[in-house]
Order: C-alpha cells, then structure tokens, then sequence
C-alpha cells in the first residue's frame, strides 16, 4: 500500500489527473451476478486504487452501452486536491453531452 501510495504521488507530480474506466465492464443487470461474488468483486477492481492510495477519486457516466447499460469513468486526482478534481468532473460534464444518462428504469429507459 505505501508503495503504491508512493507511486501515485509520482505520477502526480507530473499531472493533475488521471482518466481511467470504472468498471472493466459496462454496468449489469439488477441481481445479474449475485451468485457470482468473484464477478461481483472483480467488478469494482478499478476503482479499489484510489481508496487503497488515498486518493479522491469521481466516477460519472460516460455513456451507454448497445444495451443501454451504463458505462461509467472515472477521474483520480493527487491527496488533498479535491478542488481540481471538482472542477475537472464539472467541466466533463458540461461539455461531453453525458449530462443526462439516467439509470435505466423497469420498463425502459428515462430520457
């Protein structure tokens, strides 16, 4: 953990954000993997870096998938520096057109 803490710290000292995905998968289905808790687990892979470094950390939606499941990113930034962080996920979502991917709803999807 300190290593990777460390390795971090170095990676923002030379920029001040990162991008990455969520999720290795788009978003599944309500209860779709509840007899799977390794699927379950592996799901939430990318985004145990930021609690295991300590950093903050932004996920929002990206989009959908061909089956209007949602596809989510996510931004990381240095410690202490949720400020940018903010103002990064702000500025994505005012200009990416994401603004309004809504969950799917039973019965379709909200628009």
């Amino acid at each position: 953990r300190a290593m990777m803490r460390r390795e971090m710290d170095a990676v923002f000292s030379r920029v001040d954000v990162l991008l990455a995905p969520t999720s290795p998968t788009v978003a599944f289905k309500l209860g779709e993997r509840s007899g799977d808790p390794l699927a379950m687990y592996l799901s939430d892979v990318y985004s145990v870096t930021a609690n295991l470094c300590g950093i903050p950390a932004i996920s929002l939606p990206c989009g959908r998938s061909r089956d209007g499941l949602p596809i989510g990113l996510q931004f990381l930034c240095g410690r202490f520096q949720e400020p940018t962080l903010f103002r990064v996920a702000r500025a994505y979502e005012q200009n990416s057109g994401n603004r309004h991917v809504w969950p799917p709803e039973p019965g379709g999807l909200r628009r």
